[in-house]
């Protein structure tokens, strides 16, 4: 039995190192200038074919909601919330028991913010995320980014 057991080991790491593996999102950012000391900070998620991502808009006990947490910087203010820019798609998802606001392909998370000083920073904070396909859905991630700010540039 011990045996047996034990030639069960290595494909059990094996599985769980190849979930572990799996990322069907590449994020990207970038701070664009928009006037004066106004930027847009640009998060921009990249999904694999037939995956998708929640929308911050997600209320009750279904996936995990899209979310941004901004680290605190004293040479950045906030100017309103994330804004979503893509095509949102809204299904009723059996399994969750709900209707569900989620994006494909591509969404670009906008927030806006006011520089204090021209000096260049970084705005840094934490992306927490669920995706899914028409057969699985991956753990919620959190996924740390730094933006540049440069007003020089």
């Amino acid at each position: 039995m011990k045996k047996i057991l034990l030639s069960f080991l290595p494909f059990l790491f094996f599985t769980a190192a190849f979930a572990q593996m799996e990322n069907p999102v590449k994020w990207t950012y970038t701070a664009k200038k928009i006037k004066g000391d106004v930027y847009e900070l640009h998060m921009t998620a990249l999904l694999e074919p037939k995956w998708h991502i929640y929308s911050q808009d997600i209320k009750g006990d279904g996936p995990v909601p899209t979310s941004f947490a901004f680290d605190k910087n004293p040479l950045v203010k906030p100017d309103g919330k994330v804004v979503e820019m893509g095509k949102l798609e809204k299904e009723y998802d059996k399994n969750f028991g709900m209707t569900l606001k989620y994006f494909g392909n591509k969404v670009d998370f906008v927030q806006k913010i006011k520089l204090k000083a021209a000096v260049a920073t970084l705005a840094k904070g934490k992306i927490t995320y669920m995706v899914c396909n028409d057969k699985k859905c991956l753990p919620p991630k959190d996924v740390p980014f730094s933006i540049k700010i440069d007003p020089r540039s």
